[in-house]
């Protein structure tokens, strides 16, 4: 029998913390627009986490698992990836972090998860596919691939009534630009209100799908602005979201088996130094370039010098990605370190064949943009300078986003195996 419970906590931070998302952006939050919040989803002795900020580093999302009621193997966290949420990842995206915040959002994400443990009754799992709502677009490559996959999973208790919804989809949250300085869970926030408005008390979380080469259709470096934009406004964004949520509702309900399981790997993720010039030469040239810049370029090449005169002395040893997997009841939930592009999810679904599937990227850590092998050749912001904000030393090198979805299929084909 399938046993699930949902919870809620709010991480919305008070008026005067920092922002995080936008390089940009150097003043402080005004106030809230929308609240910002921990959910989680308990099926069986496993859970589904997303909390509503960019990133969380991979040794809070550790100890959260560790301190949280369930298996510390049966949890993924994972990040909304909202530009409108507090700096939330120690040591990294340049601003310094608020420690009492941190905490604050480490203790929400254990709060959410046991809560949800702690509601579980039983339930009834269904999912499917919904419309396409052809928002997302490849911003590196016009007309490039976009992963326009919009699972909907519902959750209903033995008598019908709906306890939760989960939907996901892979577009960049970053409707809102940088002249924002609200706290707001950007397009998602609409898409759970409509899914939570269609069902009064029950608990909606969206998941941030593989996004990093997806939004709205503007560059990266459009976001290297401080002026107000109408496509990236709150109008914007409640127009995208309600898009989105209508296209989920319209997935039909294929009923879930009740056996649950979770698998894990960890992934080795080297790096590959890009930059031919030495951090000396490379502070010493964006200097110079920062004497006639305006006032958002300047405090991206600040975020620059930093790096070149701090980080890029460091050691590029590699990192480890944890790759994890729930299955739930023949649905496969993904969860994948860091900014993910669409042909890795894409990849991943055709290994699905029919199974429905959640490629939840941000989970467990998020380290920066993880790009496929033949995107290097591009290079662009997320291959070529990304890394200086997330300050990293160097970009993941080639075959990393490779080795995260062989890690996956890896585990789908386990959980294939247990069911045969």
């Amino acid at each position: 029998m399938i046993r699930a419970g949902v919870a809620t906590v709010d991480i919305t931070p008070p008026a005067g913390l920092p922002l995080s998302g936008f390089a940009a952006r150097t003043l402080p939050a005004t106030g809230a627009h929308d609240p910002l919040t921990v959910r989680a989803l308990a099926v069986n002795d496993t859970a589904m986490v997303v909390a509503d900020v960019i990133g969380l580093h991979g040794d809070m999302s550790a100890r959260i698992r560790r301190r949280c009621a369930l298996p510390e193997t049966n949890v993924i966290i994972s990040a909304l990836h909202n530009h409108g949420g507090p700096v939330s990842m120690a040591g990294r995206l340049t601003i310094e972090t608020d420690e009492d915040y941190l905490q604050k959002l480490e203790d929400a994400c254990v709060e959410a998860i046991d809560q949800a443990v702690a509601a579980q009754r039983p339930a009834k799992l269904s999912v499917g596919l919904g419309t396409d709502p052809d928002i997302a677009r490849n911003r590196r490559h016009p007309g490039g691939s976009v992963d326009r996959a919009l699972p909907l999973l519902r959750v209903r208790d033995e008598n019908g009534g709906m306890i939760a919804l989960m939907t996901g989809y892979a577009c960049h949250p970053v409707v809102l630009g940088a002249d924002n300085r609200l706290w707001t869970a950007d397009y998602p926030h609409y898409v759970r209100r409509a899914l939570e408005t269609a069902h009064p008390g029950a608990t909606a979380l969206f998941v941030t799908g593989c996004v990093g080469d997806a939004n709205t259709g503007h560059s990266a470096h459009a976001s290297i602005s401080l002026a107000a934009n109408p496509d990236r406004s709150f109008a914007a964004a409640e127009r995208i979201g309600e898009k989105i949520a209508k296209a989920a509702m319209d997935a039909a309900e294929l009923q879930l088996g009740g056996d649950v399981a979770a698998l894990e790997a960890q992934v080795s993720l080297p790096f590959k130094r890009r930059e031919t010039e030495t951090p000396a030469e490379l502070a010493t040239r964006w200097r110079a370039e920062r004497a006639g810049a305006e006032p958002a370029h300047a405090a991206l090449l600040d975020a620059w010098i930093h790096w070149a005169e701090t980080i890029a002395l460091e050691s590029t040893d590699a990192l480890t990605g944890r790759v994890s997997l729930l299955d739930w009841g023949g649905l496969a939930v993904f969860g994948l370190p860091g900014e993910i592009f669409a042909a890795t999810a894409l990849g991943l679904r055709a290994a699905c064949g029919d199974r429905v599937a959640f490629i939840a990227g941000f989970s467990e850590d998020n380290p920066g943009y993880i790009p496929p092998a033949e995107e290097h050749a591009f290079g662009g912001y997320e291959v070529e300078e990304a890394h200086r904000y997330y300050g990293q030393p160097a970009t993941f090198a080639p075959g990393c986003a490779e080795a995260l979805a062989a890690a996956g299929v890896a585990l789908l084909e386990k959980t294939q195996a247990d069911r045969e």
